[in-house]
């Protein structure tokens, strides 16, 4: 006798939501049901629709949606690390962004979400020699999502950028685990130098909107940076800075500043 299959929901929890989801969605607003069903529902999990939604949104006269798809296929059959992050940065997303009220949200309507998984299949390429591919993909995510995330760039998971307009990261940043930055952040360097020349963001960070973090620094883990400020020194754990350029104002205010996205300033 066959074995039948375990449920869906029994495998992935957060692939059963989102299908779920996208059912009430079609029953609410049925002229979106061609898009959800050929977005979603079409497919048997996350990573299937995830390559869908890299290759239709990256397609262009120079590289077909069919090539496209083949890439991200490979690339989630390959490192398996790519689609639990993916549910990470899902999760961040949800729980953080409080215009995010469903998991289908990020997957169909935010750019940030969608421009990071992109940047992790260009990761993914860039990591198995295959250079101009993932400078391709850079190419396109900057053009279709406003976001311009170097392809050699090291991206923690638990990743949430809020409208994620104008996001800039560069070839040796290196952004740890659960950070959350708004949009017009620039993580670059200071000027023409070559090698090790951009920041280095510790583990849940908080980066406010049009900060700038400029040089190979180190931002240290569950720190603040307050929207505007030019970061050009190392940030010490747990504190807050502000200014142009950037001084240590306070401490970080909470254990966690990255996930309750509290950016008010209190006196001490």
């Amino acid at each position: 006798m066959l074995e039948t299959k375990p449920k869906v929901a029994a495998i992935d929890p957060v692939w059963h939501r989102v299908c779920e989801e996208a059912v009430e969605a079609i029953r609410n607003e049925p002229l979106l049901g061609g898009l959800i069903h050929s977005g979603l529902l079409h497919h048997s999990t996350l990573e299937r629709a995830l390559a869908y939604r890299f290759s239709l949104k990256l397609a262009s006269g120079e590289m077909s949606e069919q090539i496209l798809r083949e890439i991200a296929d490979q690339a989630y059959d390959s490192d398996p690390s790519i689609g639990a992050a993916a549910r990470s940065d899902l999760m961040a997303v949800y729980e953080r962004d409080p215009a995010c009220h469903r998991f289908l949200q990020p997957l169909l309507f935010f750019k940030g979400y969608q421009a990071v998984q992109a940047y992790r299949i260009g990761h993914w390429l860039w990591l198995a020699g295959r250079i101009d591919l993932a400078y391709f993909v850079q190419m396109r995510v900057s053009e279709v999502f406003g976001v311009d995330i170097h392809p050699a760039a090291r991206v923690g998971k638990g990743i949430m950028i809020d409208h994620a307009h104008s996001i800039v990261i560069g070839e040796t940043a290196v952004v740890g685990d659960n950070v959350s930055m708004l949009h017009s952040v620039t993580l670059g360097g200071t000027g023409k130098e070559d090698g090790d020349r951009h920041p280095k963001i510790g583990d849940g960070v908080l980066i406010g909107a049009g900060a700038k973090v400029l040089g190979n620094i180190q931002v240290g883990h569950c720190s603040r940076i307050a929207a505007g400020s030019v970061v050009l020194e190392d940030v010490p754990p747990n504190s807050t800075v502000a200014g142009v350029p950037a001084r240590v104002v306070g401490k970080a205010g909470c254990a966690q500043p990255a996930l309750t996205m509290d950016q008010i300033l209190k006196a001490e």
